[in-house]
C-alpha cells in the first residue's frame, strides 16, 4: 500500500536537512505521495499517512500551523486513514508536545494511529540511546531504523476485530454525582449485547502510584505478570487489561489533567508493558470538563496510552463535553446524537 507523506517544508532550510535524510533512507523503495502544503490535504481519505514535521529550534513550523488549522476545522478530512508521526527538532524541547498536539488533531480529523506512532528526533538524539545500545548502532542510524520500522507499521497494520469484544472501563468517579459516569452509562446501553463490558473503580486509596523501581526490578516482576507493590493493580487490573480488546477511560477534568488515580494506573501499567505490547488493544475516552480544557486531558490520554504505552488509537477516540453541575451533561444540546456516534464508533472499531 502506498504511503502519503505529509511533510511541510522547514521554516529554515537547515532545519529540515536531517529529517530529509532520515526520510530518504526510511522510505527507499516505497511508493510515496508527498503533500507539502495545507491546500494539498484534500482527497486523502482511506490512506496510510506519515506526518513528518521539522520543527527547528523554536518548536514551530508555519506551514504545519496552517495544516493544523485545517485538521481542526474539517472533521472528516482524514476519514478512514491510519497514520504515524516523525517529529524532528534542533533542541531537546518541543518535539513531544508538538507530536501530542498533532496526534490529537489527526485523530479528530478521522485518522487512526498505530500503537507507538511517534518517532522523535531531538537535537542530540540522546532519546535513542537505549535503542542504539540494543541495536549495536549509532544514534543517527537508530533514528533511521525507527523511522523505517514505523513506515512499515503504518503501511501494514490492521486492527483485529472480534465477534464479541471485551471492553474494560476504568474510572475513579462517584456514580451519584459524576457527569462522566452519566455519559458512560448512556454509551454502555448502546454497547450491551454486542460487547462484554467490565468496569473497575479506582477510588478511595485502592491504587498506589508507581514508586519508580529500578528497571531490572520492574522488568522482573513484569515478566511474572505482576508488580512489586501488588494490590488491586496486580490482582484485578492487570488480568483485566490482558483480557480486554479495548479500554475506555472515564476522565473528568481535574485541574486540566487526568485524575490522580488514572495517572497512577497509567504509571503502574509500565510493569505489564515490560512484558507485552498493546498494539492490538484500542483505547477510548470520555472526557468531561467543568469549564474548559477537555482537549488538554484528551491530549494527555493520547500521549500516555497511545504514544507511550502502544495502545491503538481509533479515529475520534474521545467523547469530549463540558458540564458542571450534576446531571448537566445529559441535558446538553445534541448530546444524544453525540452519544450515539461515539457508541457506533466503538462498535465499528471493535466488532466484526
Amino acid at each position: 500500500m502506498a504511503l502519503v507523506l505529509i511533510s511541510p517544508p522547514a521554516d529554515s532550510g537547515w532545519a529540515g536537512q536531517r529529517l530529509d535524510g532520515v526520510l530518504s533512507r526510511a522510505l527507499a523503495g516505497r511508493q510515496v505521495r508527498r503533500v507539502r502544503t495545507a491546500a494539498e490535504l484534500s482527497g486523502l481519505q482511506n490512506q496510510r499517512i506519515l506526518l513528518a514535521l521539522p520543527l527547528g529550534d523554536t518548536g514551530v513550523n508555519l506551514e504545519y500551523m496552517r495544516m493544523l488549522a485545517r485538521l481542526r476545522k474539517e472533521p472528516g478530512l482524514l476519514a478512514g486513514c491510519t497514520g504515524g508521526l516523525i517529529v524532528d527538532g534542533a533542541g531537546e524541547l518541543y518535539t513531544k508536545s508538538a507530536a501530542a498536539e498533532a496526534a490529537l488533531a489527526l485523530n479528530w480529523a478521522g485518522c487512526a494511529l498505530v500503537g507507538r506512532p511517534l518517532v522523535e528526533g531531538t537535537g542530540s538524539l540522546v532519546n535513542f540511546t537505549v535503542q542504539a545500545q540494543n541495536l549495536g548502532s549509532g544514534l543517527l542510524e537508530t533514528y533511521r531504523h525507527a523511522a523505517a520500522e514505523l513506515a512499515g507499521q503504518v503501511e501494514e497494520f490492521v486492527f483485529p476485530k472480534r465477534e464479541k469484544p471485551e471492553i474494560l472501563v476504568l474510572h475513579a468517579s462517584s456514580h451519584h454525582t459524576s457527569n462522566t459516569m452519566d455519559l458512560w452509562a448512556r454509551v454502555r446501553e448502546r454497547l450491551e449485547g454486542r460487547c462484554s463490558i467490565r468496569e473497575i473503580g479506582l477510588r478511595n486509596g485502592t491504587l498506589s502510584d508507581c514508586s519508580g523501581c529500578p528497571y531490572t526490578m520492574c522488568l522482573h516482576f513484569g515478566e511474572q505478570g505482576g508488580c512489586f507493590y501488588g494490590g488491586v493493580m496486580q490482582d484485578e487490573v492487570y488480568p483485566a487489561v490482558r483480557a480486554a480488546d479495548a479500554l475506555v477511560l472515564l476522565c473528568p477534568n481535574y485541574n486540566d489533567a487526568l485524575s490522580a488515580n488514572l495517572t497512577a494506573f497509567i504509571n503502574r501499567l509500565t510493569a505489564l508493558f515490560r512484558q507485552t505490547r498493546f498494539y492490538d488493544k484500542a483505547v477510548f475516552a470520555v472526557v468531561v470538563s467543568g469549564y474548559s480544557g477537555g482537549d488538554m486531558v484528551a491530549r494527555q490520554a493520547v500521549a500516555a496510552m497511545n504514544m507511550n504505552k502502544s495502545f491503538y488509537l481509533p479515529p475520534n477516540f474521545a467523547l469530549i463535553e463540558t458540564a458542571n453541575t450534576p446531571g448537566q451533561a445529559l441535558a446538553l444540546p445534541g448530546i444524544d446524537e453525540r452519544l450515539e456516534g461515539f457508541a457506533r464508533n466503538i462498535l465499528d472499531t471493535l466488532c466484526l
